[in-house]
């Protein structure tokens, strides 16, 4: 075997490795049922009592719809409209609730008449996910004193909140504390609240305010992927920590693992929330605010909970203290969260969006990717750009690599000399190999750096295909309308000539019926393998006769986008080998090694019979 083959086939060989081992370990899991709900009310401390995630809880009847059980529970209470250009819902007057939050500019599926995103639902309806804002009793008041879940807040500002128009809600307390806040929301996914509280009493009391998640049972959406990231997420001082949905309950109160910790102290800077495929809501107080973030599931009622708690303040009578924090419930838009992050001082707001280990790596690519796509404006092209891109700063090491297997083809006489020579005595080949290989300044591992190198990259850009908002059903030609799924073309719908849909993605038939993309995968891995001979040795012969077929089915329900860019890659890959070799003097007779190895599957046939 000589080292060309061999490099060849060792670099392939773990490429093939990696995938399968990436499909069996990072495939989808199931999500777990949520429990059924129940109610509980519990204290944090002997001072200060919290709205806990066992509260309130309610189980949505069983006969409705789900949409008409949300539209049940909306009218459950008076509210209080909300519209801008991105966003629509209402906010619920009984417990000043932001409790029912739409996204207008992405909707559930591909189809023209789908509904739009829900992201927020009110309590009642099933899956209901909300937030609040309030303050918790201190010593010398009691749950009666401060607003709750079935306090019913009176409209003081505004008729319906948009941008540049805030509301303003109040409620007298029957302790003699006037409550007060101010919802705004932005163009795009941030409201920013502002209470306060009036003491008009003779007596000083103590509150401390605060603001919640509270999401009721595990999405049912839930993708369950080992590479994504859902559930709580949040970060605390400069620590990101995540949590999936399944191990909320486990949280230790105070474990010694931070990231593990059911309640983390943060001193100047943080946020907290729930984090699924494309959606995030997030609790942000104010930079340089210190606060508790809380965590917690109750396992009876499934209720899941994030929490920021300020500190306890002391309201001496007549006068007023105040409190301010902000809430993200949308999209996880790269460029608006980015956005939030440099421009409103959320620290480490971009990392909300799941990067993976590859960060250093899947950051630079999806920003050189939404770049290109604001250029091109269609994302399978933006796509091909950017293997263009990869492969123009990969060049040295490419030309390196062809330029060496070039040289070794040249010293392939030599090497057959020295192997007759050295007979059966491997350690003199090995020396001869080497002084040959020193002489000439040839690097036979130089074939496989290339290939080991898009790896990484590989991997890297499969998470932002798979992972970031803007790929989510992106377009890019014909029947290619969502690049973040698998091919939606077979033979059964003549490649998307008909308008018919394909086999189910996952199912045997989308296996048997490959789309069009890993068909074109695989002839251009064959292509570029006849760029060289093929192996005297039979059985590399035979591997490497399969490998290509094997990609093409291994890589057929993978996204499209990610096809897309194999195949352009394989292209110019073929391109810039085929160029360097011919540089180096070496004509590579890719129809030649083409009848070849037909004439070597022919030869294989008769000598079966």
């Amino acid at each position: 075997m000589d080292d060309q083959n061999k490099n060849l086939l060792m670099a392939t060989g773990l490429s093939f490795v990696i995938l399968l081992v990436w499909m069996v370990f990072f495939a989808p899991e199931p999500p777990e049922p949520s429990p059924s709900a129940d109610s509980a009310t519990t204290t944090v401390d002997g001072t200060t009592a919290l709205p806990t995630a066992a509260s309130q809880a309610t189980t949505p009847g069983s006969v409705a719809t789900p949409a008409e059980v949300r539209t049940e529970a909306l009218a459950n209470a008076p509210r209080i409209p909300i519209s801008t250009s991105r966003i629509e819902g209402s906010i619920s007057l009984l417990g000043g609730r932001i409790d029912d939050l739409r996204l207008r500019d992405y909707r559930e599926t591909l189809d023209e008449d789908a509904d739009i995103v829900t992201l927020l639902s009110p309590e009642g309806a099933p899956n209901a996910y909300y937030a609040a804002h309030g303050w918790a009793q201190g010593a010398g008041l009691t749950p009666q004193d401060v607003p709750g879940p079935n306090t019913t807040w009176s409209l003081t500002s505004g008729e319906e909140l948009s941008v540049g128009n805030p509301i303003t809600l109040s409620w007298d307390s029957p302790a003699g504390l006037t409550f007060q806040k101010t919802i705004s929301v932005d163009e795009n996914y941030m409201f920013s609240v502002e209470q306060s509280v009036a003491n008009s009493t003779d007596g000083a009391v103590r509150l401390a305010p605060y603001g919640l998640i509270r999401r009721h049972g595990i999405p049912e959406d839930l993708k369950g992927f080992f590479i994504l990231h859902e559930g709580l997420i949040r970060m605390t001082d400069g620590e990101l920590s995540e949590v999936n949905y399944d191990d909320l309950v486990d949280l230790e109160v105070d474990g010694e693992n931070r990231s593990s910790s059911r309640n983390m102290r943060v001193t100047e800077n943080g946020w907290i929330g729930f984090t699924d495929h494309f959606w995030m809501t997030t609790l942000v107080p104010a930079p340089g605010t210190a606060f508790t973030s809380t965590a917690q599931m109750s396992e009876n009622s499934g209720i899941m909970q994030a929490l920021t708690l300020y500190s306890t303040q002391d309201l001496a009578p007549g006068a007023t203290i105040s409190a301010s924090a902000q809430f993200f419930a949308g999209a996880k838009e790269w460029e608006a969260i980015r956005s939030y992050q440099n421009a409103g001082g959320i620290e480490g707001f971009i990392d909300s969006i799941d990067w993976g280990w590859f960060f250093f790596l899947t950051k630079p690519i999806f920003a050189l990717l939404h770049w290109l796509n604001a250029a091109i404006g269609n994302m399978g092209w933006s796509i091909i750009a950017l293997t263009l891109v990869i492969k123009a700063v990969l060049f040295p090491l490419a030309y390196r690599s062809y330029s060496s297997m070039a040289r070794m083809k040249e010293l392939q006489p030599e090497m057959e000399k020295l192997k007759e020579a050295a007979g059966e005595d491997r350690e003199k080949m090995q020396k001869g190999m080497m002084e040959l290989y020193k002489k000439n300044k040839v690097n036979p591992a130089a074939g496989c750096l290339p290939i080991v190198m898009q790896i990484p990259i590989f991997f890297s850009l499969y998470k932002v295909i798979f992972v970031t908002l803007e790929l989510r059903h992106a377009n890019w030609f014909g029947p290619f309308k969502d690049l973040s799924a698998p091919d939606p073309t077979s033979l059964l719908n003549l490649f998307g000539l008909l308008p018919n849909a394909g086999p189910e993605a996952g199912s045997i038939m989308a296996l048997v019926f490959l789309g069009i993309l890993p068909l074109l995968l695989g002839i251009s891995m064959w292509l570029q393998q006849k760029l060289n001979p093929a192996p005297t040795d039979p059985t590399q012969a035979m591997i490497f006769a399969w490998m290509p077929w094997v990609f093409m089915f291994m890589l057929g329900s993978f996204a499209s986008g990610l096809v897309v860019y194999w195949i352009a890659n394989n292209v110019i890959t073929f391109a810039q080998q085929y160029s360097i070799m011919r540089i180096q003097g070496v004509k590579p007779d890719v129809f030649g090694n083409i009848r070849a190895s037909f004439k070597r599957a022919t030869a294989s046939k008769d000598d079966a019979k």
